[in-house]
Parts: structure tokens; sequence; C-alpha cells
């Protein structure tokens, strides 16, 4: 394996990849091979002339199931006994990704995702391949494919060198447990509207005081429950 950061997504759609992952900071650091990033064809491991990937729910009902033997040899091909990256199942049912796991993704050697389709993957293989299961919040994609492009997008900016400064990522939302307060530039006036007196006053103090206040503030009034899990760990 490469010593940079290294992603592999399984998916019935490897032509979505890199998508918007091939731009902008994460394109420049894949191009610069800060990470590698391999998307692998499920259907390509099906065994019979259709290459079918799905079945009938045992136990009836609409739509199809991820098929648990299929699924099993793709994650065994590119996710071997011993490889030291996570191994994540995208889905509506899982944890909520967060910033903190974002940041223990970056720190790690990369991650191997598993983008679900249908109406879900066969819990025994979850179980036997002893997978992660993440969500990006409580709603419901056609697959898991923009939930891979988003964590992928989430972790990749934090790596080393990946962002210009080290230090642009402190202030953004989740980093201290508040959201993020508002920004302004020029110009100074915008249809009636001005810049926030402080904020041009060249006293550092206050601007970062008043910052604060605001991150605060409004984490009160959109967020109400990372403002009491914030009050619960201030000292």
């Amino acid at each position: 394996m490469s010593d940079s950061w290294s992603a592999t997504v399984l998916t019935l759609f490897p032509e979505m990849f890199p998508g918007p992952l091939g731009l902008s900071l994460a394109g420049r650091a894949l191009e610069a091979g800060t990470w590698s990033l391999e998307a692998v064809d499920i259907r390509s491991f099906a065994t019979d002339r259709h290459r079918s990937v799905d079945d009938t729910p045992a136990g009836g009902g609409p739509g199809m199931v991820m098929r648990a033997d299929v699924v099993a040899a793709a994650v065994d091909a590119v996710h071997p006994s011993g490889d030291p990256r996570p191994l994540i199942y995208l889905s509506p049912r899982g944890a909520p990704l967060t910033q903190q796991r974002v940041r223990e993704l970056a720190a790690g050697p990369g991650v191997a995702l598993l983008c679900g389709r249908f109406e879900g993957l066969d819990q025994r293989v979850i179980e036997a391949r002893q997978m992660e299961e993440i969500s990006l919040g409580d709603f419901v994609l056609s697959g898991g494919e923009p939930a891979a492009l988003a964590l992928l997008d989430a972790v990749v900016r934090l790596l080393p060198g990946v962002m210009g400064k080290e230090a642009s990522g402190e202030d953004e939302s989740f980093e201290s447990g508040l959201l993020e307060y508002p920004h302004y530039t020029r110009p100074q006036l915008f249809e009636g509207r001005e810049i926030p007196a402080v904020l041009t006053s060249g006293d550092h103090a206050k601007v970062k005081a008043w910052r604060r206040e605001r991150a605060e503030e409004t984490t009160r009034q959109r967020r109400p429950d990372l403002w009491e899990k914030f009050l619960r760990k201030r000292p």
C-alpha cells in the first residue's frame, strides 16, 4: 500500500468517481499524490451470466437487497485481513458522521467505503466483515455514492498540506463544538448593509470576542442539541 492516504470505494457506479473529488483542493491533492482513490465495481464480482448483485428480500417486501456473497467477495479483494483501514458502509441507519470522526479518519492510513444500493445490504455480510455504518443525516439517498463523496471531501481537506493555511480549519463549524461565526468582506457597504464596525476596528481582541459571541448565538438559535452539548463540556 502507498504511503499516501488511501481510499477504496466499492460501488455499482465506479464512473461516479472521482467526480467532484477531481477538482479544487481534493483534486490538486489527488494529482500531487497526497492521497489516492480507487473505485471498484462490485458487479465484477458477480458469478452468474447476468452479473446479478441483488435478490428479493427474505420474508418478502418491496425492492431488492444486495447479496452477501457478491459483496463479501468484493470486500475481501480490496480489504483483506490485516488491512488497517476502517471498512465503512454508508447507510441511512448508521451513526451520524461527525467532525471528530472525520479528524480520526484523516489521521489514519485511509478508508475503504462500501456504497449501498436498492433496499440495502444483507445484514450477514455487515456483521461478518465488521463494517462500521455511517450516515450523513436523517434522510435517504438513492445510493451511498454521494455520501462517500461527501465523506472523502471532508477527510481529504484535513490531510497535511491540502488546505493553504494549517489554521484555516480551526474556526470552522463543529471544530470548537459551535457553529461558525458569520463572515464579511468588501465592499464596505452592500445594499445599505455595512460590515459590523468591530471587524474593521483593528482591535483583534474585540474581533475575537465578537466572533465567539456570534458563534454561540448562532449555535444556540439553530442547533440547540449542539448548544446543550457545548454547555455540558464547558468548564
